[in-house]
């Protein structure tokens, strides 16, 4: 069945307060790097460093794994070129509407989001120590084996053959518990999700 596109907004079916857009934000703001070292700043970004923002949050899902239920799907339109920009900004709108950080898992498709490529800088130890700590937005390539399930997983379809990418979005739906969000493409994505059945 394929992919409804849906507007850049963030939305569970668990009860609990809707994500909306913050009005007048127009780009995505970097977050910070976790540890003492300073975040990568991307091309563009302007503004300090975003963090959490606690909110009041109704009992979310079980621990990823622990329920056989099947993911909600999101798919927010993007080009290769601009899902990693929109990958962020559910980001943004997942912690703003009170999703902690350690819930959330980004995958990309193509080239390394700024933030991985910056932390893999200093070793595969350090990196992945930060994965196994669990209490920051981690994120990683969507063929990386060790990537551990979260309760919501975002992927960045910004590149990649479409053989990696129809492997890809499956794998992210196993580690996602109850949110998959699907930043590309949407023809691309149906078709590839449709010669993936």
């Amino acid at each position: 069945m394929p992919l409804i596109p849906e507007e850049p907004q963030i939305h569970e079916s668990v009860p609990g307060p809707r994500a909306v857009p913050a009005p007048g934000r127009t780009a995505a703001t970097p977050r910070p790097v976790p540890g003492p070292r300073p975040a990568p700043i991307r091309p563009g970004g302007t503004g300090p460093h975003r963090t959490a923002v606690p909110a009041q949050r109704a009992p979310r899902e079980q621990a990823a794994g622990a329920s056989a239920a099947t993911p909600q799907i999101q798919l927010i339109p993007a080009t290769a070129q601009g899902a990693l920009d929109a990958a962020d900004e559910a980001v943004d709108v997942l912690l703003d509407s009170g999703r902690a950080p350690g819930e959330v898992l980004v995958l990309t498709t193509g080239d390394p989001h700024p933030w991985a490529a910056h932390e893999l800088s200093f070793g595969e130890a350090s990196y992945w120590a930060q994965h196994d700590a669990g209490d920051d937005v981690f994120y990683a390539d969507a063929d990386a084996q060790r990537a551990a399930p979260r309760p919501v997983v975002v992927v960045a379809v910004n590149g990649g053959s479409d053989a990696a990418v129809a492997g890809a979005l499956p794998a992210a739906m196993t580690r996602a518990g109850a949110l998959l969000i699907v930043c590309g493409d949407p023809q691309r994505v149906n078709s590839l999700l449709a010669a993936d059945v």
